[in-house]
């Protein structure tokens, strides 16, 4: 009489095996790298910050969180179009203040009828309003060497190198660029532009 195969009230011991251990030792390895690279990151190359204020509206919000790369420049200058984040007057007890770099040395920069020329050359596209209130730029400004001269997006909400009390920027007072941001209510991070 053969035996049928069917219902066996016997359990089947669970073997560990080689494999698995292999793959879990490496899965926990790629874990511990990626918070060790992490660290790394935020540690050596970043600093998070927050933005204060509108002045970089449409770009950067009031409260958003920005992350800046400070070892960037130190091998390369500041570049025009950069969003830096630097310490006003170099009082490196004060928040961060985030603008964008408009000018850098050797540029001159003047405002006149609500619009900046750099180098004589009108750049009608940098903002999106008339610049309402010229400050100090109503005059040519040259920058000398390690100055630089920055601008918030919002022009018109924005106390910037304009402002005969913070003036031009000295590279030695910016803490970094900023880099990304957080984005869509702290959900994701989105490249500074």
């Amino acid at each position: 009489m053969a035996r049928h195969k069917g219902l066996s009230f016997y359990k089947k011991e669970k073997k560990i095996t080689n494999e698995m251990l292999t793959n879990l030792a490496s899965w926990i390895f790629m874990v511990f790298l990626g918070i060790l690279l992490a660290y790394f990151l935020t540690v050596t190359l970043g600093i998070r910050t927050t933005v204060i204020g509108s002045s970089m509206e449409p770009s950067l919000y009031n409260g958003q969180v920005v992350f800046l790369n400070r070892i960037i420049y130190n091998i390369v200058a500041p570049k025009r179009g950069d969003v830096v984040a630097f310490f006003p007057n170099g009082n490196t007890n004060a928040h961060y203040s985030i603008k964008r770099v408009v000018g850098v040395p050797g540029d001159t920069i003047e405002i006149s009828d609500g619009i900046l020329y750099l180098n004589g050359e009108a750049k009608n596209d940098m903002f999106d309003d008339m610049i309402l209130d010229a400050g100090v730029a109503s005059e040519k400004i040259t920058l000398q060497d390690n100055e630089f001269f920055v601008m918030g997006d919002n022009c018109n909400s924005s106390e910037d190198s304009r402002s005969a009390n913070l003036g031009n920027v000295m590279r030695e007072h910016i803490g970094g660029k900023a880099w990304f941001h957080m984005a869509g209510g702290d959900l994701g991070l989105g490249f500074v532009q």
